[in-house]
């Protein structure tokens, strides 16, 4: 995958992972919390990779 598609993954795991957070957060639900916050930071894994694919494409 290139830079544009892992960020545009990454954008959609912060945003449904945020989304299950509130609703974890809503419902007193610690699980679905849990798991909207680790989906998170899978989302910002890719953000970061992605990031790392343009700056090595830029000095190629």
């Amino acid at each position: 995958m290139g830079e544009f598609t892992d960020k545009l993954d990454a954008a959609g795991n912060k945003i449904a992972g945020k989304a299950k957070e509130l609703f974890g957060d809503a419902t007193d639900n610690d699980r679905i919390k849990a798991e909207g916050e680790a989906q998170q930071l899978k989302g910002t894994g890719q953000d970061v990779k992605g990031s790392v694919k343009g700056a090595l494409n830029d000095k190629i």
